[in-house]
């Protein structure tokens, strides 16, 4: 129990690192939060800061995910449970994308954890994270959403692993589950606004739609 407690906790801590908060110290400027949509992930990055800012934010919150999967569960400490031990990387990547969601130290308000929860998904499942790319390219690159497309990649995630993978009622599985629903609860504003037709579209991402704009009709 000393075991999950501890390694859950740092986990969270560590999810708790935003990039945006890293790469303001490091390039300096205004903090996201004041800026665009006030998300402190890579999207809001993008659209005020550009793309190197941008990148070095989706970097660190994918790392972390990385991080909290791959080698927090590997640190010894007492009491450990051989039991746990396939079930603990999961939990340690899903707190810690809790921690970028709800972190202590900025008043529990976060990002919405797509990046950290596809760190944790590259590392534990890397066979499904292709799928998990495809679907978010590919429905950002029609639609410019990308509320819509995290969303997307999430239930493409889930399906690869329901069929293809170790099945729904697995670990993997419900990990996947609980990845998706974190997304979707986490989007509830923008599933409102997709419904509402006012959600923002980022149109420099849009580029097969302009095709399509630009098709002929007939």
């Amino acid at each position: 129990m000393l075991e999950l407690i501890l390694k859950f906790l740092a986990a969270y801590l560590l999810g708790g690192v935003m990039g945006g908060d890293v790469m303001r110290r490091l390039a300096g400027g205004a903090d996201l939060r004041g800026s665009g949509s006030g998300n402190v992930g890579a999207t809001n990055a993008l659209r005020t800061r550009g793309a190197k800012f941008a990148l070095g934010v989706l970097a660190i919150d994918i790392g972390k995910g990385v991080l909290a999967a791959l080698v927090l569960p590997l640190i010894p400490l007492p009491g450990a449970d051989p039991a746990l031990s396939l079930a603990i990387p999961y939990a340690c990547g899903l707190c810690a994308a809790l921690g970028h969601c709800y972190p202590v130290f900025q008043n529990f308000k976060g990002g919405k954890g797509v990046a950290t929860l596809a760190g944790v998904f590259g590392a534990l499942l890397p066979a499904a994270l292709p799928w998990l790319i495809l679907a978010f390219a590919l429905v950002v690159m029609l639609s410019g959403y990308v509320s819509l497309a995290s969303i997307a990649g999430g239930t493409a995630a889930l399906l690869y692993v329901s069929c293809f993978g170790s099945g729904f009622w697995s670990l993997a599985g419900g990990f996947t589950a609980a990845m998706l629903a974190l997304i979707l609860f986490k989007h509830r504003e923008n599933i409102g606004r997709l419904f509402a037709g006012t959600e923002s579209r980022f149109e420099k991402a849009r580029v097969l739609g302009k095709l399509f704009d630009r098709a002929p009709r007939a």
